[in-house]
């Protein structure tokens, strides 16, 4: 087994994931079975109950684990189906030696951080690396070096290396190389820097990712290399991206990561095939046709609360030569100025989840919209409550009708808490979560699309469509194409006498691959490109 160490240096954000994932594509192309991982320093048990303009999006797994996003990018980069085991946190990694020792396991002694935590670190390491099956495991470490947070982290690895053979293990280091426009150079001590805090702590980095805005001369590459003792060829330039994150594997192969990586861990040295992933990222670098698309929600500002939709939609755009125009719309706009406004002219309308009553509103603004306007509309999870409180008020005649999430005391609660969450006290990883089982009704628009009538789909959400208003909504033309095996949940409505209005309580975004676009993003944009004016 080899395992690969991503630790980050100078500043967060400079895209550990994106190379993490980008390292696992190149690998995969070689032939080479990865698995990825993620070790977050941070204390909470996971990122379920953070603030998307913290964290950004919670990304869900199929065995129903709330995880960090950078696990979307694994996913979407490469083949792995990953679970619960491939996002370990501090929160996870106390609990447990915690629990251990109020179950006595340490037989008395005095709990520490070396070895007791660093030791269920390496554990959990370790288990993953034999149970994926993986000749490569990929291993991200949160943070910036030099946290205090991190630091149990990274001294496990230290260990680590001992334990299973230097030559085994692999440390990338992604850094930045500033450019000082003043001055007109790159500047190189912040990475000296970060690399000299990483040897404090007993690692060596084997590699540097460099993050950079202006191409790495030799004369720069040499004083890298010589600072931070690494060789020349093992400073790999990441610089930025001109059309999109999946130039990245491309990239960094270009700069023979890959390559360097195979012959210090003896790995097969075959070039990859990337012909497929080339065909993918020229198709969304120069599709023959645009689309227009908004994006109603209430963390608009924040790029990465809705990641995987953004990236869905790219998918199925490249599907169908087409490029996506994102035009994003915050909520809270629509309920002062109204839909009209910001959604004239666009070819679709897209509400993806969330919680809280803020913007709702203007959320509901954007489906009367889209039905109205018969523009294509695609709602998810929330997106689909919103679209049924739209329906039932505006259509139904139901007035006052909400879901009790906003307004517990509404006449018509039309959405309202499912069964099994009534006495559920507390908020982490307690939702509906994971894959489940629904079933299409035959000839729908859902069924069409599939392609089959047994489908599973990725769900988080406590809320749910009301059963007991169901056969009053059909009667006005809302279609339930979609429900739980035995027929006691909404899975998916359409609207009958509408060009292309589908929404479903699920999350089909997490299931989107580049070269496999989800059929429900896919049927969005082909709608959206057959009936924009």
């Amino acid at each position: 087994m080899k395992y690969i160490f991503v630790t980050g240096g100078v500043v967060s954000s400079l895209g550990k994931g994106l190379a993490a994932a980008s390292l696992g594509t190149l690998l995969e192309c070689r032939g080479v079975r990865v698995a990825l991982m993620k070790l977050d320093p941070y204390l909470n048990v996971d990122p379920g109950t953070m603030n998307p303009f913290q964290h950004g999006e919670v990304y869900v797994l199929s065995d129903g684990a709330e995880t960090d996003l950078d696990l979307g990018h694994y996913e979407r980069f490469t083949s792995c189906v990953l679970t619960r085991a491939n996002n370990v946190t501090s929160g996870q990694i106390y609990e447990t030696v915690l629990m251990k020792e109020r179950r006595g396991d340490y037989l008395g002694k005095t709990v520490q951080v070396i070895p007791h935590v660093t030791d269920e670190i390496k554990e959990r390491i370790r288990n993953l690396g034999r149970s994926s099956g993986a000749e490569v495991l990929i291993c991200e470490i949160g943070g910036t070096t030099g946290d205090i947070e991190g630091l149990p982290f990274l001294e496990a690895i230290r260990q680590f290396q001992l334990e299973v053979g230097m030559r085994n293990c692999m440390i990338l280091h992604v850094t930045l190389v500033p450019y000082i426009k003043a001055a007109g150079e790159l500047k190189t001590k912040p990475t000296q820097q970060s690399v000299a805090k990483l040897r404090e702590i007993g690692l060596q980095p084997h590699a540097l990712i460099c993050r950079t805005e202006m191409p790495l001369d030799e004369e720069v590459r040499q004083k890298l290399s010589l600072y931070s003792n690494v060789p020349v060829r093992a400073v790999i330039e990441a610089s930025d991206v001109e059309h999109t994150i999946y130039e990245v594997p491309i990239n960094l192969h270009n700069e023979g990561l890959d390559d360097y990586v195979c012959e210090y861990l003896d790995l097969p040295r075959v070039e990859p095939d990337l012909a497929g992933w080339q065909r993918f990222v020229a198709q969304v670098i120069n599709p023959k046709k645009r689309v227009r698309i908004a994006v109603v929600g209430k963390y608009i500002e924040l790029q990465d609360a809705y990641k995987s939709i953004y990236e869905s939609l790219t998918h199925a755009g490249a599907s169908l030569d087409c490029g996506i125009d994102l035009v994003l719309t915050d909520a809270e706009d629509l309920e002062k100025e109204g839909a009209e406004k910001y959604l004239r002219g666009v070819a679709g309308v897209l509400v993806p989840g969330g919680f809280g009553d803020r913007g709702i509103e203007g959320k509901i603004a954007a489906a009367k919209y889209a039905r109205v306007t018969k523009t294509p509309y695609l709602g998810l999870c929330l997106g689909m409550q919103i679209a049924v409180i739209e329906f039932a008020r505006n259509v139904c005649g139901l007035e006052g009708a909400n879901s009790t999430e906003f307004e517990p005391e509404t006449p018509h609660p039309v959405i309202h808490i499912l069964e099994g969450q009534r006495e559920v006290k507390e908020k982490g990883g307690s939702m509906r979560l994971g894959a489940w089982p629904a079933v299409l009704m035959e000839n729908s628009r859902a069924h069409q699309i599939y392609g089959r009538r047994e489908i599973s789909e990725r769900h988080r959400h406590r809320y749910e469509f009301n059963m007991a208003y169901r056969e009053l909504m059909e009667g006005y033309g809302l279609v339930l194409s979609g429900l739980s095996p035995d027929g006691t949940l909404c899975e998916v409505i359409e609207l009958r006498d509408h060009p292309w209005f589908l929404a479903c309580q699920f999350h089909p975004e997490f299931q989107s691959k580049p070269t496999l676009p989800h059929p429900l993003f896919r049927g969005f944009v082909a709608a959206c490109l057959s009936l924009q004016v």
